[in-house]
């Protein structure tokens, strides 16, 4: 067995008592107190998270934009220097192989290039994939994952919190824009991204930077209540916010549509998978939802959604909200159960649960102002 991969801030997060797990070949933070004070931080000031198992592959040259154009859902060949998209990669099933942002940025030359930041646990797929398909094409690869660590700076008070540390202004980037600029003094990328619902920003910075970076937050959201957080906050504030997650509302047998992700396919593109999800039968399949339960008890991963004396779907991601006070739940049901206000229960070890179809998200939060990504 491989030794587990190890964070610039590893030292820290056990120094100062992280509950560390193995995750997609890396040895991660899951909490450091409590879970629910985590959570409850980000919704309400600030939470600073390790982000530094993600994917970054970097593409240079001067057809990069062009070979990603052709391998994700979602149009990137009009991106203009800054902007970053979400998109989707498909096999040619139209099933998605992952979720991914697309950066396009400039260095300090002038020199365009292309980012991508995918799921920890398929980052080898993905460079895999590029590699089968990059044939043809005047581009670079490379993974530097393991030379660049990422923070994610999430919550209402991020921007007041990190601000001084980013000579980009922060409140001049709008939302899924993204920019090369000094952090803490060193070259670095900063991004109005993140995976929580709530505002704020994703740093990337050299490994060697990371820890000092790390350690200069952390100093200084924790008078404003902020706190560092783990995976299992990520998890709960992410459901919360409706977003999905690799493994749980999207496999390599998911199509786009199914998941609510049409924003993201651009039909009247050329991409691999396009001609399946151009025939596919959207009408006739699963649709993902969002489900709150009358009971506090907890629908976790595979439990069964029932309709009267059937099953109808599956659980995909559940947990107790902190924000709402109530449990949720996302998973897929038959279509025509989809509809918001259709009552349903879930088989949670022997004892059906009722359980309510809602609208996704589950939590909104004030939106100030900037573009949908």
């Amino acid at each position: 067995m491989n030794a587990l991969l190890q964070t610039p801030m590893h030292s820290w997060h056990v120094e100062h008592g992280a509950q560390m797990v193995p995750f997609a070949s890396w040895h991660m933070p899951v909490r450091y107190r409590s879970i629910v004070e985590e959570h409850q931080a980000t919704r309400q000031s600030v939470g600073v998270f390790d982000i530094s198992h993600m994917g970054r592959l970097r593409l240079d040259g001067p057809e990069a934009l062009k070979l990603i154009d052709h391998l994700v859902t979602r149009r990137v060949s009009d991106m203009k220097p800054g902007q970053v998209r979400y998109a989707l990669l498909t096999n040619p099933q139209g099933g998605i192989l992952d979720d991914v942002l697309v950066y396009r940025l400039q260095d300090a030359a002038g020199n365009d290039y292309v980012l991508l930041v995918v799921n920890a646990a398929n980052r080898r797929r993905v460079l895999d994939w590029i590699e089968q398909h990059y044939q043809g094409y005047e581009v670079l690869l490379s993974d530097l994952t393991q030379q660049w660590a990422m923070i994610a700076v999430q919550g209402p008070r991020a921007l007041e919190a990190v601000g001084p540390l980013v000579e980009q202004p922060l409140t001049e980037l709008r939302y899924y824009r993204a920019a090369e600029t000094t952090v803490l003094g060193r070259g670095g990328l900063v991004s109005r991204t993140g995976y929580t619902g709530e505002d704020g920003v994703e740093l990337i910075v050299g490994a060697g930077a990371a820890l000092e970076l790390w350690e200069e937050i952390i100093r200084r959201v924790t008078p404003l209540g902020g706190k560092a957080a783990g995976l299992g906050a990520r998890d709960t504030l992410r459901l919360e916010a409706g977003m999905p997650l690799y493994g749980h509302e999207l496999t390599e047998n998911t199509l786009p549509q199914q998941a609510g992700l049409d924003f993201a396919v651009d039909l009247d593109k050329e991409f691999i998978g396009v001609e399946a999800l151009r025939r596919a039968d959207t009408k006739a399949l699963a649709r993902l939802v969002g489900l709150e339960l009358d009971s506090r008890r907890v629908a976790r991963q595979g439990y069964a959604i029932h309709h009267q004396d059937r099953i109808v779907g599956q659980v995909t991601s559940g947990t107790f909200s902190p924000t709402l006070q109530k449990s949720i739940a996302m998973g897929y049901v038959t279509p025509e159960l989809a509809t918001p206000g259709t009552l349903l229960h879930v088989d949670i070890r022997g004892r059906l649960e009722a359980a309510t179809v809602v609208s996704l998200p589950f939590y909104h939060r004030r939106k100030k102002r900037g573009p949908q990504p």
